[in-house]
């Protein structure tokens, strides 16, 4: 939601090395898998350009349509022996029923007033993205993607499902999650979201993605889980720390304006907030949705997003280390995992034994392929928790239990 992204080439994360979660910023090229860009306004020649090809490309292809069709019914043929009657279209009446238990219909009355449409204007451009109410005087969800277009000295306002507006302001963001609160102002009755539990999703399973894709608020999509627990890399900030969190995999239509949107099983329950797409490249900078949408996992952020209400620093659980890819390490193994390459003075895992040249495969029951699966399976975890971790050492398997740290007294995590 940043100004408009390159697309970057093909290929799996580049990035060598990732803090987990501390240690120098990842170099090389950003990853294909980006945070939705703010649908940003377009100059009107642009736009109606783009809108006439629409119109022209839809005309051809209905005029197709009709050309075969006539030929194969054999209307106007020289074989025709006679003329059909005329007929006249009907109107009949289409009574008002109730939408089925489940249905994307039913889940899209219940949802949608919990949804807005966020606008944003800042030093480095103005955009829309989507937000989640969370409380019936104004608290709002978004992601920290959307709310940091406005700035320190930028502006922000709601769009409601009900056609009205009002200003807003940041209550909290927090840049790891990419997660940030604002409050809409003099605003009250409004309907909180309800949330759910992302633990519960299945692959498979149907959801619904709300918000407001290229600036269109009150769009519905729907579709189904598609993987979970996808660990999804959108870049990092000027002191190393990583974006990196166990995404929902959807191919719900998402799209540059989606972002901070709900991501709802059919129980019209928030399990995910719409964040990132994978792209295949845009001749005009925003690609549009290809089926591979990623939401950030409500159970993780919540604990976050409660903080940022109450007012303070979030914070993050963290091993203590830096890692990188093991395949990526050693052209003699097919070992995936995490390789240590450092670790952090007075870090849990040092503490627990962990050295330079582990590779760490699975925390508790959690496997991990690379550093991009370490970090966000860690961020999946609270500073205290225990865990088990797994770890290869000179082609042993070994394991250890450590209690997190917290990253509370430091910038990095």
């Amino acid at each position: 939601m940043t100004d408009q992204p390159t697309t970057p080439p093909p290929g799996h994360n580049p990035y060598f090395q990732h803090p987990v979660p501390q240690g120098p910023p990842p170099s090389g090229p950003p990853t294909m898998t980006q945070p939705l860009p703010v649908r940003r306004p377009r100059r009107a020649g642009l736009t109606a350009t783009v809108v006439a090809t629409a119109v022209v490309v839809g005309g051809l292809a209905g005029v197709g349509g009709a050309a075969v069709y006539s030929s194969l019914d054999g209307e106007g043929s020289s074989g025709s022996s006679a003329s059909a009657s005329p007929s006249t279209s009907q109107v009949v009446d289409t009574p008002d029923t109730p939408a089925p238990d489940g249905s994307v219909e039913q889940v899209a009355a219940a949802v949608l007033p919990s949804v807005v449409k966020i606008n944003v204007s800042g030093t480095e451009g103005s955009g829309s993205g989507s937000g989640i109410i969370l409380s019936s005087d104004g608290e709002i969800l978004t992601n920290n993607h959307v709310a940091e277009v406005a700035g320190q000295n930028g502006s922000m306002s709601v769009d409601f499902n009900d056609g009205t507006s009002a200003k807003a302001t940041i209550v909290g963001t927090d840049p790891l999650t990419d997660t940030a609160v604002i409050k809409a102002e003099g605003v009250s009755g409004l309907q909180p979201a309800t949330i759910g539990k992302s633990s519960d999703l299945r692959v498979g399973q149907s959801v619904v993605a709300i918000g407001s894709p290229f600036g269109l608020d009150s769009t519905v999509t729907s579709g189904i889980v598609s993987a979970l627990d996808r660990p999804v890399d959108v870049g990092s900030d000027g002191q190393g720390n990583t974006t990196t969190y166990p995404a929902i995999q959807t191919d719900a239509a998402i799209n540059p304006g989606n972002s901070g949107g709900a991501l709802v099983d059919l129980d019209g329950k928030v399990v995910g907030i719409n964040a990132s797409i994978r792209t295949a490249g845009s001749t005009q900078g925003e690609a549009g949705s290809i089926g591979l949408g990623f939401a950030i996992p409500m159970d993780e952020v919540m604990p976050v997003i409660q903080q940022m209400i109450n007012g303070e620093t979030p914070t993050h659980a963290r091993l203590g280390i830096s890692v990188a890819d093991a395949s990526g390490q050693d052209t003699t193994s097919t070992t995936e995992g995490a390789r240590v390459e450092e670790i952090g003075s007075d870090s849990t895992a040092g503490k627990a034994g962990l050295d330079k040249g582990d590779v760490i495969t699975k925390i508790d029951d959690h496997v991990i392929t690379g550093a991009d699966s370490l970090v966000a399976t860690i961020r999946a975890y609270r500073p205290g928790d225990q865990v088990t971790v797994t770890y290869l050492r000179d082609g042993q398997t070994k394991t250890v239990s450590l209690t997190l740290d917290s990253d509370a007294s430091s910038s990095s995590s």
